[in-house]
């Protein structure tokens, strides 16, 4: 049998064992823990630090991200910022910072939309208001313009009814970028009197040069007259506001194989890479324009531009520098917006520039009576100034009408030159009234403001050669007196203002409005 102190020495030795045994298991337990406790406290200090990035990120965005994402919508040069720390972007925090970005474009697009049309909306009630009152004013000019006769009324009435046309063609173009009709139904002209009568539509028309090479009777369709008029009306008016006053603006009417081109070439100081970007942009672009878009004035020229050749499907270029140092902007008219005029039926204007491709024996009349009258009197100078293209059409026209220079009898209102030495004499309202009884009745042509240009040449021609007159008169004097030098009001006369005139001799004119 097994003694008592072996088994007391067995148990001490299980016990000892055990007590190692569970020691270490303590020991190890107490390691693990520690480890454990390390790695809390990295993962504790790594997320810490994501959650600073987070909020860095966040406030970046906020700051600095977003409101560039806003500004680029209206100036797209503007760059936005990428995320503040480079990894953001590899992680999956950095696809959903520009899904907020995203977002954000998408509704505030639609908000300036919706906005922009209410705009509009407005601007368009607000300029039909405008464009009546201004068409009341117009006709009220009109009528004081019929009622009387003195030079230096007559005189202010025509400057005034330029500075109200000037209105009026800014009421329009305001119209038209706001989604506006051009408001104008016009039956098929000539494509040079569409020309000259948008620049008969301008201040300074005077510096315009206007090169015909079209082929006689080259015209357009009726819905394309007034957008084309416009259009050359507002290139011809960026040309002259951006080059200097004792400059030319030269526009040259050439075929090509699609078509017609109009191109005017100024003389300024041109634009920079940004600034023909943002002009193509507005006149060639295929998206709708906003009135934000415009600056601060609306400068809504080229804006007008573009809606235009939106609707009108017509092109417009301003991409390319001017061979005389400033902007060439080229108007080009398909073939299917074209027609023809038969030019021996029914003539272009007399204030339009005669085709270089021929010869025709009413130019060659006309520049022989031009000179004549320039050699009669200084009187006849006025009419080199009227109107575009009028330098013809002063002494073989009176008041609009378009007669031969062989078959032209008296105008209404004139009677030949006698003992004046050349210079017209006018004639009282009785003698003028009773002319016009024993004048057969005919029916008035169909009324074109292109052809209404040449009225302001024989009507200024005749009221300064009727001043001068009466100061010979009075003077007791052979020396003819030098016409007085005439503001640059009356030299503005547009082709619609000189309508008033036409229609005095029951003959061709017409208002652009």
């Amino acid at each position: 049998m097994i003694e008592l102190p072996d088994l007391a020495t067995g148990g001490l030795a299980v016990g000892m064992l055990s007590a190692l045994a569970l020691g270490g298991g303590l020991l190890h337990a107490q390691r693990q823990q520690a480890r454990q406790r390390a790695e809390i406290a990295e993962l504790r200090r790594q997320l810490e630090g994501v959650l600073r990035a987070f909020t860095s990120e966040v406030e970046h965005l906020a700051t600095q991200r977003v409101p560039a994402a806003a500004r680029q919508l209206a100036h797209p040069h503007v760059a936005v910022p990428g995320p503040l720390h480079p990894q953001t972007a590899k992680s999956p925090l950095g696809p959903a910072l520009e899904n907020v970005l995203n977002g954000l474009r998408t509704e505030l697009t639609a908000q300036r939309t919706r906005i922009d049309a209410a705009a509009q909306a407005g601007m368009r009630g607000a300029t039909r208001e405008i464009q009546a009152a201004l068409y009341r004013l117009q006709d009220a000019l009109r009528q004081l313009q019929q009622k009387y006769d003195e030079p230096e009324l007559a005189q202010t009435l025509f400057q005034l009814d330029h500075e109200n046309e000037q209105s009026l063609r800014r009421a329009q173009v305001a119209a038209v970028v706001c989604g506006a009709w051009v408001g104008l139904a016009r039956e098929e002209s000539h494509l040079v009197e569409a020309v000259t009568g948008g620049q008969a539509r301008l201040s300074g028309y005077h510096r315009v040069r206007v090169h015909n090479h079209l082929t006689a009777g080259t015209a357009l369709v009726s819905h394309a007259v007034e957008p084309v008029a416009i259009i050359v009306a507002e290139l011809l008016d960026n040309a002259l506001r951006h080059s200097a006053p004792d400059t030319d603006v030269v526009v040259n009417l050439e075929h090509v194989h699609h078509g017609v081109c109009v191109t005017v070439d100024d003389a300024g100081l041109g634009m920079t890479p940004e600034e023909r970007t943002r002009a193509q942009r507005l006149v060639a672009d295929s998206q709708p324009i906003l009135l934000t878009d415009l600056g601060d004035p609306p400068r809504m020229g080229l804006a007008a531009i573009g809606q235009l050749t939106r609707q009108f499907d017509l092109s417009v270029d301003v991409s390319s520098p001017s061979p005389y140092g400033g902007v060439r902007a080229v108007l080009r008219v398909d073939s299917h917006l074209l027609s023809h005029i038969d030019p021996a039926e029914r003539p272009p204007a007399a204030s339009a520039p005669r085709s270089t491709r021929t010869a025709s024996r009413d130019e060659a009349t006309a520049d022989t009576a031009t000179q004549a009258s320039v050699s009669e009197g200084p009187g006849t100078e006025a009419s080199a100034d009227a109107a575009p293209g009028t330098e013809a059409s002063g002494a073989a026209h009176g008041y609009g009408a378009e007669q031969d220079a062989d078959a032209a009898g008296p105008v209404s209102g004139h009677h030949a030159p006698s003992d004046t030495g050349g210079l017209p004499r006018r004639r009282r309202r009785a003698q003028v009234a009773a002319a016009a009884r024993d004048m057969p009745a005919s029916r008035p042509a169909v009324r074109r403001p292109e052809r209404a240009a040449a009225a302001l040449g024989a009507l200024q021609a005749g009221t300064a050669a009727a001043r001068s007159a009466a100061d010979e008169d009075a003077d007791d004097t052979s020396a003819v007196p030098k016409t007085e030098p005439r503001s640059e009001g009356a030299a503005q006369r547009p082709a619609q203002a000189a309508a008033n005139d036409t229609e005095q001799t029951d003959h061709e004119g017409g208002t652009a409005r």
